[in-house]
């Protein structure tokens, strides 16, 4: 009985030994180099899970996906122009019922428009602007009255030598009219301006310094070709805007200093300025043409805003003043003098 037991014992023993896992050979040597050993992971797969291994699937459950709820952000590519479009729209209104004070009830309306067509990358730089603006008053007693008239474009060519410098050799063209007839209110039957009468074309090369953020231009240029264009008849008869009589085109050649600067001078304010200075060598030089603005828009929020903007010309070829005889002769042709506008308004602004 005894031995019997023994064998059983003995048997069991045994074959609990030779049941144990042997270990797995997961690393194994590569090289035979004693200096230098490369070792690979294997992978092996195991023959037994222990109870506490939790297995899951890693593919996505698609009946718990849930949409987005905010859109996620298109990839845009990199584009090295820069576009403006503006539109603006300022209105201001005054109205009397049984004013004991007096006075006269009106309606002013400002449109204006904004385009930019902006490239610049390394060595070329290409400016391309269109301004319009166009002004009404309607006052109770009176005809409509135009109060603002601009059309302007302009277009500058620009190149450096390298990316390092600020300065650039430019080629630049600017022209400058109105849309409709111009009055000496209250007189309506004899225009005193009309579409192209005048208007004024600016072509020259030169050199400008434009710094990396663009909100800063400097145009000098030594040689340009100012065509002063006087198209209706009867004006381009009395010699107006210093044509000779009976012609519509006349040229200077001279000197011309460009300045554009924008900034944000407080919170929420923009003041944005534009000079041009120009001097003819032939006829008068050194008698310097001027045309400055300076604005100020105050930013209400993205769509209401407020101007305040002044507007100064002065431009020796054209005169006031000027003193006619009966029988139609030019007693004194007249005197240049300082224009000068001045604009505030509140309306609204849409930019895209």
């Amino acid at each position: 009985m005894r031995l019997n037991c023994f064998l059983i014992l003995f048997l069991a023993v045994f074959l609990s030994a030779h049941s144990q896992v042997t270990q797995l050979k997961a690393f194994e040597i590569d090289s035979t180099n004693g200096s230098f050993k490369i070792i690979r992971i294997k992978d092996v797969k195991l023959k037994y899970l222990t109870r506490n291994a939790k297995l899951t699937d890693p593919r996505t459950v698609l009946n718990r996906v849930k949409p987005l709820s905010i859109w996620y952000n298109r990839f845009k590519p990199t584009s090295f122009w820069k576009k403006v479009n503006k539109f603006g729209l300022n209105v201001s209104e005054v109205s009397f019922v049984n004013w004991n004070a007096g006075g006269d009830n009106s309606v002013s309306a400002l449109a204006s428009a904004d385009f930019a067509r902006n490239y610049k990358f390394r060595y070329l730089s290409w400016n391309n602007e269109a301004q319009l603006r166009y002004g009404l008053n309607a006052q109770e007693g009176r005809k409509l009255r135009k109060t603002d008239d601009q059309i302007r474009l302009s277009t500058t060519l620009s190149f450096r030598k390298d990316t390092i410098t600020n300065w650039y050799y430019s080629v630049k063209a600017n022209i400058r009219t109105q849309f409709s007839n111009g009055y000496k209110y209250p007189d309506r039957d004899t225009p005193i301006s009309r579409f192209m009468a005048p208007g004024y074309l600016f072509v020259g090369v030169g050199t400008s310094y434009i710094p990396p953020k663009d909100q800063f231009n400097l145009y000098i240029s030594p040689a340009t070709m100012k065509s002063t264009f006087v198209l209706d008849e009867a004006l381009s008869n009395q010699g107006a805007f210093g044509v000779e009589a009976g012609d519509r085109v006349f040229l200077e050649l001279g000197f011309l200093v460009t300045n554009t600067w924008e900034t944000e001078i407080a919170n929420n304010v923009l003041m944005s300025h534009r000079l041009n200075l120009y001097t003819d060598y032939v006829r008068s030089f050194g008698n310097i043409d001027v045309d400055w603005e300076l604005n100020f828009n105050l930013k209400v929020n993205d769509f209401l805003n407020a101007n305040i903007g002044t507007h100064i010309i002065f431009d020796d070829d054209i005169k006031f003043d000027e003193e006619v005889a009966e029988d139609g002769t030019v007693i004194s042709p007249g005197v240049a003098k300082i224009q000068f506008k001045q604009l505030l308004g509140v309306g609204l602004l849409y930019s895209f």
